[in-house]
């Protein structure tokens, strides 16, 4: 395998700019790996796909306004900072990306909310990335929420619109996790109203949390895959979401792991038994082809960008010729690609 073997290339009015509703309406391109179908339906379908006892497994994880607009000390210069993670809760020191990067050095001050707190520059971490302090005394979470911009993808060519506080978030996320620039872009598409109906058919709902952070933005530039090493992020698999996903497995079930962040934390938690085990930590998991999955039996994702680990992932799932002939009968058909796009459910 070469990474020119994961570019593909697709007209720009493919890329979705909002989301579809109702989100059950989304399409949804059916891969079966056992048979080489490729078939065209809905989220709306997986009703009928889905049998009591089957377990569907949610990133319940949520955005926040990770985005800040600032005034550079003395010159003024704006400048955009984004949030990725939380080094040190006490001393209030996070990793940020900052643009444009060439005006931001170590001992600078960035000013938010008409000068009311700043950060201060601490560190370099890459060629956007630094380390920074931030002056603001009570819980930062709280002024971030009142001041922050969603975090939307650069790829989609349009500002932030207030919208974005319900299009860029699921519907099932959780307040007590709140660590992510970006949403599980699968759940996108699955109303709690929808999941109701699953839960009152039988269907095994569990919830984990995994922070989607600095992987959002990974492409991969190594040509040899194996020294890509993944961003590390948080994730969480309490004891009840494992019990109720081991339950699924033993009475042979299917697993159906909402993105490719639950495939990965899930995949970071099995045992040797083929089970999964209360986890909480951090994983730098890299999954591509040909990677054997222990856990996951179905996965539903969206298009994802090329060369990334999302985009690998899918294909160690799928097969990389079968994912990238279904990517291009999709481009062909119409559908809508990344975050806010169409969906693929691959088994």
């Amino acid at each position: 395998m070469k990474l020119a073997d994961f570019v593909y290339t697709i007209p720009k009015n493919l890329i979705a700019e909002y989301p579809i509703e109702p989100k059950e309406s989304a399409r949804m391109m059916h891969l079966d790996k056992k048979t080489g179908e490729i078939s065209d339906q809905t989220i709306g379908d997986l009703y009928d796909f889905l049998e009591p006892g089957d377990c569907i497994v949610l990133n319940e994880n949520k955005v926040y306004p990770a985005r800040l607009i600032g005034k550079k000390e003395k010159t003024d210069a704006e400048i955009e900072v984004l949030l990725l993670r939380q080094l040190k809760k006490e001393d209030k020191i996070w990793d940020v990306l900052v643009e444009p990067a060439r005006k931001v050095r170590i001992g600078n001050k960035i000013f938010f909310d008409d000068y009311k707190f700043y950060c201060e520059v601490i560190d370099n971490t890459t060629n956007r990335g630094r380390t920074v302090r931030f002056s603001y005394q009570s819980n930062l979470f709280d002024v971030v929420d009142k001041i922050g911009i969603m975090p939307i993808p650069a790829y989609l060519k349009r500002q932030p619109e207030p919208k974005d506080v319900e299009y860029y978030q699921t519907e099932y996320a959780n307040p007590n996790y709140m660590a992510s620039i970006g949403p599980p872009s699968a759940g996108l598409h699955l109303s709690q109203a929808f999941l109701d109906r699953l839960t009152a058919k039988g269907v095994k709902i569990a919830k984990v949390s995994t922070a989607i952070g600095q992987a959002l933005f990974d492409t991969i530039e190594v040509e040899d895959l194996t020294k890509h090493r993944m961003y590390s992020e948080p994730f969480d698999i309490t004891k009840e979401a494992a019990d109720t996903v081991n339950t699924a497995l033993n009475q042979k079930k299917k697993i159906v792991a909402i993105g490719s962040s639950v495939a990965r934390a899930l995949e970071s938690s099995y045992l040797t038994t083929l089970a999964i085990k209360k986890n909480s930590g951090w994983t730098d998991k890299f999954i591509y082809p040909s990677y054997d999955f222990r856990i996951v039996t179905h996965l539903l994702t969206t298009f994802h960008l090329p060369k990334s680990p999302s985009l690998l992932m899918s294909c160690a799932f799928a097969g990389t010729e079968f994912l990238l002939q279904a990517y291009k009968k999709a481009a062909k058909n119409n559908y809508r690609f990344y975050v806010f796009g169409d969906t693929l459910l691959i088994h």
